[in-house]
């Protein structure tokens, strides 16, 4: 489809498309994780991110690209979730300060938006990367400006766009390595092309998103599930076939899409210990299509199940269930068929659904001279790490870690909970310091705010040991990020598949030992890895190692552990703590 320039709604359905074509691959982004560790999460991160975005695009009703764009961006900035959701983000916000004045934007205002996102994602992070998305959308944006001068067809320009991403994303392998060693391309960059080729989809189809007030009368219009009264696709009598005609409805095997929080508080029986893996592997008899995220005493659940009763009954093992929604995906097929529609229900994971349940109102900030000189934000991935940094004196605890990262939203609305002249931030996770540092930055003028760039559990303790209350902020700072450099980090999972990173031969469901981000062992059995890694650290043998357990960990092969620590290292002092942490086994921490 012919298209001269972009308004308002043409740009609310690409980015509807988008979403939907990221939503439907998300898995195939999280699978591309270079390390085989049981946690790739970009393509949910950025997933949620982009659910983010849509959330708010569904609440704007206008035909103009500037406000659109910006209420996209508005809704990508709060929700951004991990170091991909924040480039995300970013690369819109570009766009949308570019797009700001205008109505409508042709091909080289177009181009040039996009090459305003570039160089505000550029900006954002510290020490760029390339061989990741920044890459793509590098390439991609400054090939749309220089095939732009020749081309007045938006849709042209977009599939050109889509091509040259995707030549980009191949050449990730030849930039990056490790990733040409493990033969996947830049999960970040599959994510971004996967959002370009819904944005061409629809340039193509005709398929169009609209208020309304704007729809043409000779169109059928469809609201998707969980959809505003104003926001609807409306599909043009000679757009192609999707694959919902193609599908037969009793092909739907698991067919009860099901939404739900669990709420540990208000459960009146004793409960079992929460893993979100033993929940999932539950859940996965009977469903696919399985996201279990636990934050605090808050679970949010959602599956494709075809025994909702049984989904339900897992549940209830575990707390109270509220905000209940379950759909029957047969009966929607059927009434799309039935209508003559041909049109696939939007992606939604938890977009109308809130983070958390809702709160009272907050009480109004006290005084200046009221507040506390100091406050404390950290992130933790587990029950002991949570009373840990409380223990510390930390404020607000946020529930995150690998599998699922806070939102930037998440840090501005703790921060704005605590009240307090100077917040820090403990992001405790390489890839949750950048949505940190974008909230410090949505805060600037309203509070003061710093991120210590923890990257890890055992540096976020340490920073969180070396504050002194009646220091100043400048000599705390100091004392807190020369803790950080002082500890070395390890971690023990399970590997996800086969492969080989830096000569090291990993089998699928063996142990792999990870110093400091980089995976330094691998053995079939885990107090084995969990000795040669912890060999690796400790280097004069006087030092102090803290040991974290995890949710699953034996406390048979951690008194191994620590016997056999005190038989090689006698002179090293070791600490034993209860982390509740997923996915990790043991996380260990050696201070020099």
């Amino acid at each position: 489809m012919s298209k001269r320039s972009l308004n308002g709604t043409d740009f609310a359905a690409m980015v509807l498309a988008g979403a939907e074509q990221l939503q439907q691959h998300a898995e195939h982004v999280n699978s591309l994780n270079v390390f085989p560790v049981p946690d790739g999460d970009t393509g949910t991160n950025m997933n949620l991110t982009m659910s983010a975005g849509v959330a708010e695009i569904k609440r704007g009703d206008s035909a103009s690209i500037g406000v659109m764009s910006g209420i996209l961006s508005k809704g990508l900035l709060m929700g951004a979730r991990g170091n991909s959701g924040v480039i995300l983000s970013q690369l819109f916000r570009g766009f949308s300060r570019y797009a700001a004045p205008y109505e409508e934007l042709n091909t080289l205002q177009f181009a040039s938006a996009l090459q305003s996102g570039v160089d505000a994602a550029y900006k954002a992070v510290m020490k760029p990367v390339e061989g990741t998305i920044l890459t793509v959308a590098k390439e991609a944006a400054k090939h749309a400006v220089y095939y732009a001068r020749r081309a007045n067809d938006v849709t042209e320009l977009m599939e050109e766009v889509l091509g040259k991403a995707k030549q980009s994303l191949a050449m990730t392998q030849e930039i990056l390595p490790v990733l040409k060693q493990v033969g996947v391309v830049d999960s970040g960059g599959q994510g971004l092309v996967y959002i370009y080729e819904g944005f061409a989809q629809y340039l193509r189809s005709g398929v169009s998103y609209a208020p309304a007030s704007e729809k043409p009368s000779n169109h059928k219009t469809v609201t998707p599930r969980g959809a505003a009264v104003h926001a609807s696709v409306t599909v043009a009598p000679d757009a192609p076939m999707s694959a919902q005609a193609k599908l037969e409805t009793e092909n739907i095997e698991f067919l009860y899409d099901m939404e739900f929080f669990i709420n540990r508080q208000l459960s009146e029986v004793s409960q079992p210990v929460f893993s979100e893996g033993e929940f999932q592997k539950a859940l996965s008899v009977n469903g696919d299509s399985i996201i279990v995220i636990a934050d605090d005493d808050i679970i949010k659940v959602h599956v494709h199940s075809k025994a909702p009763g049984e989904v339900l009954n897992l549940a209830l093992q575990h707390g109270e269930i509220t905000q209940i929604r379950i759909l029957n995906m047969r009966e929607q097929h059927r009434d799309l068929l039935s209508a003559g529609r041909d049109v696939a229900p939007e992606p939604e994971w938890f977009a109308d659904i809130p983070a958390e349940p809702t709160r009272a109102e907050e009480p109004s900030e006290p005084p200046a001279h009221e507040l506390a000189p100091y406050g404390f934000i950290a992130v933790s991935s587990g029950q002991g790490i949570t009373d840990i940094f409380s223990s510390l004196g930390v404020d607000v605890v946020l529930s995150g870690g690998q599998t699922m990262n806070p939102s930037t939203e998440d840090f501005v609305n703790a921060a704005q909970r605590i009240a307090a002249q100077h917040i820090f931030i403990l992001p405790n996770n390489s890839n949750i310091v950048l949505a940190a540092e974008q909230a410090r930055e949505l805060l600037m003028g309203e509070r003061l705010v710093s991120v210590i760039p923890s990257k890890t559990i055992p540096q976020g303790i340490a920073a969180a040991i070396a504050f002194q209350e009646e220091e100043t902020a400048e000599v705390n700072l100091e004392n807190m990020l020369d803790a950080v450099s002082r500890v070395k980090s390890g971690q023990v999972t399970t590997a996800v598949r086969d492969t080989v990173i830096d000569d090291i031969e990993i089998k699928e469901g063996h142990y792999i030992g990870i110093h400091n981000s980089k995976i330094v062992t691998s053995e079939e059995e885990l107090l084995p890895t969990c000795r040669e890694l912890l060999s690796q650290m400790i280097v004069s043998g006087d030092e102090v190692v803290m040991i974290l357990t995890g949710a699953d960990s034996k406390d048979a092969e951690t008194e191994a552990l620590v016997s056999w620590l005190e038989q090689e290292y006698p002179d090293t002092e070791v600490e034993v703590h209860e982390g509740g942490q997923p996915i990790y086994a043991y996380l260990f921490s050696v201070e020099i």
